[in-house]
């Protein structure tokens, strides 16, 4: 009988869940089948918790007096999906990660197929739900926050938001998750030196509950890709940041101040009842704040590197 292609490597899965008593059963199973069949003995499902109140633990207790394979991790309260991938991934022991959602949505016989890419030499692997089974005041504001994300992050994927990925166990090891950062994972990764890509994945209707997300999630999101920005791509440089747009808009004040002024000068207006010159000095005035902050932020990141930041991928 051939050895299965991860046993030694092992694989760990993390699932985060809020009140999913009703889809838990049939996840264990189809888990701990897909993964045996991966991996041998050498996998494990962490599950995470995040204050359910619908006895949804009591489901993974009594998997895991059956198979010690199984480990759950249960918060005293709702902190977030981000706070349970992030206790998850420090739990997890094995040199793959997979993460899924417990609500039956994301298909574990997908796995295989992200595992696949990942041996093409990637070091995340993002699911893609190419065909969706949401409602559509779900999918269209998706849609628009993959195109922003996309956008500003810099790294094409069609899909940062579903929860079927795979990861190798350095880059979660790497990674800082808090607040709603656990949509931008892939370009935190990015980021970090680290490749990625995704793959097209099987994506069901839901079959239990209701989905434990607001419509607070997409003001969240915006925030906390601001911030995922200012402390990744910025957080070295803020002068490139503030600078850039302090530098256009006080270019944009200068020569909207040329302008009234030569036309002031020809004799054609006068600058006394013109509001597009209380507008000029405004863009200049604050352009000049911002580069100045930009410079500030500057000096105090100057002072604050003591140590060298940086993360070594191979030593010979």
């Amino acid at each position: 009988m051939s050895q299965p292609p991860y046993a030694g490597i092992g694989i760990s899965a993390v699932v985060p869940f809020l009140d999913e008593r009703d889809s838990l059963g049939e996840l264990i199973e189809r888990l701990e089948r897909v993964l045996s069949r991966l991996a041998g003995n050498d996998y494990e499902v962490v599950f995470v918790d995040d204050g359910s109140r619908d006895g949804s633990f009591e489901v993974v207790r009594a998997a895991h007096a059956r198979n010690e394979r199984i480990r759950a991790i249960r918060f005293r309260r709702n902190y977030g999906k981000s706070a349970a991938l992030a206790v998850g991934f420090e739990h997890a022991r094995y040199g793959i990660v997979v993460t899924l959602d417990a609500d039956l949505q994301d298909d574990p016989d997908e796995i295989p197929k992200l595992l696949a890419k990942l041996d093409e030499g990637y070091d995340v692997v993002s699911g893609w739900k190419h065909i969706r089974h949401d409602p559509l005041e779900k999918t269209l504001p998706s849609k628009l926050f993959n195109a922003v994300t996309s956008l500003a992050s810099g790294i094409r994927l069609h899909d940062f938001n579903c929860g079927l990925k795979a990861y190798r166990a350095e880059v979660v090891k790497t990674l800082t998750i808090y607040g709603e950062m656990h949509r931008y994972i892939p370009a935190l990764a990015h980021w970090e030196g680290f490749r990625v890509t995704e793959v097209p994945v099987r994506h069901h209707p839901r079959k239990h509950g209701r989905s434990k997300f607001g419509a607070s999630r997409y003001v969240k999101g915006f925030l906390d890709l601001l911030t995922v920005l200012l402390t990744t791509r910025y957080l070295k440089r803020p002068l490139h940041l503030f600078g850039s747009v302090g530098t256009l808009l006080l270019v944009a004040g200068f020569i909207i101040a040329m302008v009234l002024t030569i036309e002031w000068a020809l004799g054609g207006t006068y600058l006394t009842n013109r509001p597009l010159l209380l507008m000029a000095v405004a863009f200049m005035i604050v352009g000049m704040q911002l580069i100045s902050i930009g410079l500030v932020g500057e000096l105090i990141v100057r002072q604050s590197q003591s140590t060298r930041e940086y993360h070594v991928r191979e030593r010979l």
